[in-house]
């Protein structure tokens, strides 16, 4: 990862999908901006995202060399992870040059002109984020159960299938 301590304003795709179509319907086109207007930053993702699985993590050391590593687990939702394993760690090569330190977007023309409001706020995307890495992982779980190769592509959340099957 890069700069964690950047500011988001983190929509979801289905908010995009309901807005196009009133859009659509003026008379005249017209720019909308299409946002929560509300910042968390990356670091907070990162950390609210694991709670669903029962995992508190916890920032260690300093900017370029910062580790975000498992401070205690609840539950059984991740048997292949333990206290202490590093979750994210940032790495200056990731970091852009022209990064934007904080991107927040303003509704209020939505929802004065076209009555449009965000329904699906940062927690509700969390949530659905795990439950779907959730889902996937478990393929390859059951697959490898029940005595099938499993291959895993770069493009499976490997942290999730990882924390299922226990295996490092």
């Amino acid at each position: 990862m890069s700069n964690i301590d950047t500011l988001r304003d983190w929509d979801h795709a289905k908010d995009y999908v309901r807005m196009q179509w009133p859009m659509l319907q003026q008379g005249q086109s017209e720019d909308f901006v299409i946002a929560t207007g509300d910042q968390s930053t990356v670091r907070e993702f990162i950390t609210r995202r694991p709670k669903q699985l029962g995992i508190s993590l916890k920032c260690k050391d300093a900017a370029e060399n910062e580790k975000t590593a498992v401070v205690a687990i609840e539950g059984e939702k991740a048997p292949g992870l333990k206290v202490s394993d590093a979750i994210v760690q940032i790495d200056p090569r990731y970091y852009r040059p022209a990064e934007v330190e904080t991107l927040l977007g303003d509704p209020a023309k939505a929802k004065a002109k076209l009555d449009w409001v965000p329904e699906i706020m940062l927690d509700q995307i969390i949530v659905e984020i795990v439950a779907n890495d959730l889902d996937q992982a478990k393929q390859p779980v059951l697959l490898q159960k029940y005595g099938y190769t499993v291959l895993v592509g770069k493009e499976m959340n490997l942290h999730i299938f990882y924390f299922l099957v226990g295996a490092q």
